[in-house]
């Protein structure tokens, strides 16, 4: 029986371990972080019905995640940046996208696996280049027949196989939040309305979105070199709150109270990506997906295609004769498909900061 080490447990490494057990592979996961809530898991997300909801139908976890879905939260709102009028207000029927609290779908996938396959607090410190051997911070290592990295942007795993580094975008998120905005902030939740509302202008933006449990999760966008926030204290909350309202200067105070009343502080959230393209020769022991493999603008896709990947891996060394013939059919597929959707992720970037009001790139 081939054991297979996943190193990351988000979204991606979750999925392919939930379709390994399914069929009966031995995998375990390594996550560095000591339990699953240990620290928040983002907020909603939009699983697409030709990537997340494949994914979770193969995961045998479509049902479960229809409990918690929230079609309602397709609806795409656009206000005018300098009049805080309503210019486009899009509810698609069906529930092609429906939304769902990351941490929710987490949730459903850390549910469906065997106790003990997530070992907590294991970060991993190096990654054999051959033989597919991890070294942990307790000086500790093991072998498998594959590893898969599945631990995100700054990748060990990575590292090892092909040692490309991110790189910044040139585009920056300043996030913050409205909590139980329904009734603390109603003027602001109604703007908002049901699920993503989107103002833009000038290489700005501000971006709020519904999660299931009243709060709205809010971003500032703009362009600026890595280091524009050089001595700006994002531990002083009113220094970053005047900084941001001094850069969005002319947009309509309706807009405006998103920036002036949130609660709580403020996350300071560059955008790095990879190469594009960013390929690799099969390798014996080692493989990647999700944003290890291809991180990209947070668009919407990012992590529809982490499970995407993860099941597909799973499912390929579910049934090739051999773990090196499964990773080949398994990346055959994924990189093409990454290195497209790469692309366009990188001219939708550009469209968030447009100042075409119809063009939503969320």
């Amino acid at each position: 029986m081939n054991s297979i080490a996943i190193v990351g447990a988000g979204l991606g490494g979750l999925a392919c371990a939930r379709v390994l057990q399914l069929h009966g592979v031995d995998v375990t996961v390594f996550e560095q972080e000591a339990s699953a809530g240990a620290r928040p898991q983002g907020g909603t997300l939009d699983m697409h019905g030709d990537t997340g909801q494949v994914a979770l139908r193969t995961a045998g976890l479509y049902e479960e995640f229809r409990e918690l879905a929230r079609p309602e939260g397709q609806q795409m709102r656009a206000l005018d940046p300098h009049t805080g009028e309503v210019v486009v207000d899009e509810a698609p029927e069906g529930d092609f996208r429906p939304e769902i609290d990351r941490g929710q779908l987490r949730g459903i996938l850390l549910d469906s696996l065997t106790p003990g396959t997530v070992r907590w607090g294991r970060p991993v410190v190096d990654v054999a280049r051959t033989g597919a051997r991890l070294t942990f911070a307790d000086g500790t290592s093991a072998d498998f027949d594959l590893v898969v990295g599945a631990d995100g942007a700054w990748s060990r795993v990575r590292r090892a196989l092909t040692g490309v580094r991110p790189g910044y975008s040139g585009v920056t998120f300043v996030e913050f939040g409205l909590d139980d905005a329904d009734r603390r902030h109603p003027a602001l939740a109604a703007r908002t309305g049901l699920g993503t509302m989107m103002t833009k202008a000038g290489g700005k933006a501000i971006v709020a979105q519904r999660t299931s449990s009243g709060h709205i999760r809010c971003y500032a966008t703009f362009y600026a070199p890595e280091d524009w926030a050089t001595g700006l204290d994002f531990d002083d909350a009113s220094a970053v709150r005047a900084h941001l309202l001094e850069r969005y200067t002319g947009w309509h105070p309706d807009v405006l109270e998103y920036v002036r009343d949130h609660d709580g502080g403020f996350a300071h959230r560059p955008l790095y990506v990879l190469p594009v393209p960013h390929a690799w020769t099969t390798t014996s022991g080692l493989t990647l997906l999700g944003d290890a493999a291809h991180l990209m603008p947070p668009l919407g896709v990012g992590a529809n295609l982490a499970m995407l990947d993860g099941t597909e891996l799973a499912t390929a060394l579910a049934t090739a004769p051999s773990v090196e013939e499964a990773v080949r059919t398994y990346e055959t597929g994924m990189l093409p498909r990454s290195i497209e959707t790469a692309k366009a992720c990188a001219s939708g970037l550009h469209d968030l900061l447009s100042d075409d009001l119809r063009s939503m790139a969320a």
